[in-house]
């Protein structure tokens, strides 16, 4: 078997070992999510706890998840294969110290400065209505997670360069428990229930950092932190960190513009973009994060090893897979959203008013679901070559057609009156997703680091027939959002089951009737 097939086998068993924690991760989401809705809705309190609970992960997503893995895993990567294990491992303690110390005074600056943030982030909060200051209160017990979060995500790190990719993405399990636990049993005990979220929060930051620990010593891999600012690796991180602050998180950015810009269309407005938007993070973050949390460490390895071929056919392989899955999911969300919003969240306080304003938005948001997949594996092609520029020109385009579109979209739709004004910010959001996809392909096209293997045209064919049928069965299997609503809750369970397996069923169908194998998405030689 040659290197490109086994290296093929083991992205396949790996991301699913991923997909598979990550899978349990987004179940117990979506049951949190439910709790969410059916306790607090689309309430004053639950704005101000989205608000609250935004900001220290908007920043997460820039210092953890985004631009720190894609600084540090390429380096670490470096280090694993040039150098011996004494200066890999001084590598990380300097990594873990000078950076544990930055992300501690930049959350003690956080918890002071909490009314500023909130005023920035969500300056329709400012008035008598009380969403400012509850939020402000929320956000010094939140904030402090960006620093548990963040030494989470770097302990994640060093198991993914390691191959342990099962620990990291098991992880998130544990937020999800301990905020539907305080949501279900402590909330009613407070004064203000919603601040139980709050402190769960903090208590769960803790946890996934605790968590990770026992699995870095058995792989002999825990850091001894220490403060090395000039330390040649650490400064190199940093250099591929600044821009990729940027540019590996455009996605966030657009969905920040769109907080502030909901905060003033009034009450209800940011929880409706959050709960479309946890369902369309659902097949993105099961398959188009997992898929990239894998992809990043083999392609830093294989650029450092100067296997340009096998680099290529990773992002070729990457680009098909991705394909075969965010394009049907793209269009289930589409077709079923009155239904997966109507089964998920009603009940409780939440309204059938709320069940057509969250999938209207739900709709938008699916628009964009490939490009945000492929932004996922494309953004590492440029990081794992240490090359950060280019994703930030590009998106710093994309941002600017978000703002636009965004200020745009809200403004012509609340002057003709239309409750759905959120869905416009929900859709420019999208746009930009998808402009920053193409983008990021046309370069690496156009650099020659895409090169794509025979037989694409008749994948497009492929997939392109089977979503049209799945199309039309899972329009023939739906009902009237009326009906989904006035049935009890096991019979929207089940008939909703049934519409997504018939769909799925017959989508891999369609395609192994027209020739499609497993074996076409083996990577094979160039």
């Amino acid at each position: 078997m040659n290197t490109e097939q086994t290296s093929g086998r083991r992205l396949i068993k790996t991301t699913s070992i991923v997909s598979g924690m990550t899978l349990l991760s987004r179940i117990l989401g979506l049951v949190r999510d439910a709790v969410f809705a059916r306790y607090f809705s689309t309430s004053l309190v639950m704005d101000a706890f989205l608000v609250a609970n935004r900001i220290p992960n908007m920043l997460r997503r820039f210092f953890a998840e985004g631009a720190f893995s894609q600084g540090f895993v390429p380096v670490m990567a470096r280090y694993r294969e040039r150098h011996d294990h004494d200066e890999a491992r001084e590598f990380v303690d300097a990594v873990a110290g000078t950076f544990g110390i930055i992300l501690f005074l930049v959350t003690l600056v956080g918890v002071i400065a909490a009314p500023v943030l909130v005023a920035i982030v969500a300056p329709g909060f400012i008035g008598d209505d009380g969403r400012f200051e509850i939020a402000t209160l929320m956000l010094r017990f939140t904030f402090p997670y960006l620093f548990f979060v963040s030494l989470t995500a770097f302990a994640g790190a060093i198991l993914n360069t390691y191959e342990r990719f099962g620990v990291p993405a098991f992880t998130p399990v544990i937020l999800n428990v301990v905020l539907i636990g305080c949501a279900v049993w402590l909330s009613p005990l407070l004064d203000e229930p919603a601040m139980a979220l709050a402190y769960a929060v903090f208590i769960a930051g803790l946890l996934q950092l605790l968590f990770q620990i026992p699995f870095l010593l058995r792989i002999h891999a825990l850091p001894r932190p220490k403060w090395a600012l000039a330390h040649k690796g650490v400064r190199r991180v940093m250099t591929l960190m600044l821009p990729a602050i940027f540019g590996s998180s455009v996605a966030q950015v657009n969905v920040l513009i769109g907080g502030i810009i909901a905060s003033m269309l009034g009450v209800g407005k940011i929880s409706l973009l959050y709960y479309s938007d946890r369902l369309m993070e659902f097949p993105l973050g099961l398959f188009g994060i997992a898929l990239a949390t894998v992809t990043l460490p083999y392609l830093s390895r294989q650029y450092a090893n100067e296997s340009l071929e096998a680099f290529s056919a990773t992002i070729d392989w990457s680009m098909k897979l991705v394909l075969l899955i965010a394009l049907p999911a793209a269009i289930g969300l589409i077709v079923l959203a009155e239904p997966l919003v109507a089964t998920i969240f009603y009940g409780g306080a939440f309204t059938n008013d709320d069940v057509r304003m969250t999938a209207l938005a739900l709709r938008a948001f699916a628009v964009g679901l490939i490009g945000f997949s492929y932004v996922k594996i494309l953004a590492p092609a440029y990081f794992a070559r240490e090359d950060t520029r280019t994703p930030v020109r590009i998106g710093l385009i994309a941002l600017g057609v978000n703002f636009v579109l965004s200020i745009s979209l809200a403004w012509y739709l609340t002057a003709i009156e239309f409750a759905g004004s959120h869905a416009g910010l929900a859709l420019a959001i999208s746009v930009a997703a998808l402009l920053n996809a193409l983008l990021l392909y046309r370069g690496l096209k156009r650099d020659g680091i895409v090169r794509h293997s025979p037989g694409w045209k008749k994948l497009l064919l492929q997939v392109g027939v089977a979503n049209a049928v799945m199309w039309g069965i899972l329009d023939w299997l739906n009902h009237p959002l009326a009906w989904w609503l006035d049935v009890d809750a096991l019979t929207r369970i089940g008939w909703l089951a049934l519409c997504v397996t018939g769909g799925a069923a017959v989508y891999f169908l369609v395609l192994l009737s027209l020739g499609m194998r497993p074996s076409n998405f083996m990577m094979r030689p160039h």
